[in-house]
């Protein structure tokens, strides 16, 4: 059964193999949240510090943010879970940034230091790129590094078709 999708010409459920650079921004993603997910529960200091305070039972929420990092990580890396751990991982780095934009306009010290703008501004100006990579990485999207097929009459891309596995297909 071949895709309905405009441009598409990959049999719905196959994967074609990944090229060298989603590869690359696939692992090099899957190692950080790793690490960020094994250090949200292993040292959950410095990130209680920098929730705002309007957020529920922080605790939780670090040791909730760090289990998702490792599912995340851990979907990223499998075939048939990569199209959904890209998209949550997207959402997981927009639902986090409240808590970047407060430890920034906050200036809450984490073990007696206080980051200077030099560190926060670049990293809440990165958080896009971020949202973008674990789509990327996830095959969810192939902007901007394919120009095959057009926009739909919306104006709408087309659905990415590299070595994407979709949710609920046989693989």
């Amino acid at each position: 059964m071949t895709s309905a999708l405009p441009g598409a010409t990959t049999p719905v459920g196959a994967a074609r193999p990944s090229a060298p650079g989603r590869w690359i921004a696939r692992g090099l993603l899957v190692a950080v949240y790793l690490i960020a997910g094994v250090a949200h529960l292993a040292s959950p200091g410095g990130f209680l510090a920098i929730v705002p305070s309007w957020v529920p039972q922080p605790v939780l929420v670090v040791a909730a943010t760090g289990i998702c990092e490792l599912a995340g990580a851990i979907g990223l890396a499998t075939t048939r879970f990569r199209w959904w751990a890209g998209v949550m991982l997207a959402l997981y780095a927009v639902c986090v940034f409240p808590a970047n934009v407060h430890h920034a306009l906050a200036g809450v010290a984490i073990g007696g230091t206080r980051l200077g703008w030099g560190y926060h501004a670049p990293r809440l100006l990165f958080q896009p790129v971020i949202v973008w990579w674990a789509l990327y990485a996830g095959a969810v999207i192939d902007w901007p590094f394919t120009t095959k097929g057009r926009p739909d009459r919306a104006g709408r891309p087309p659905l990415p078709v590299q070595d994407r596995v979709r949710p609920g297909s046989p693989q």
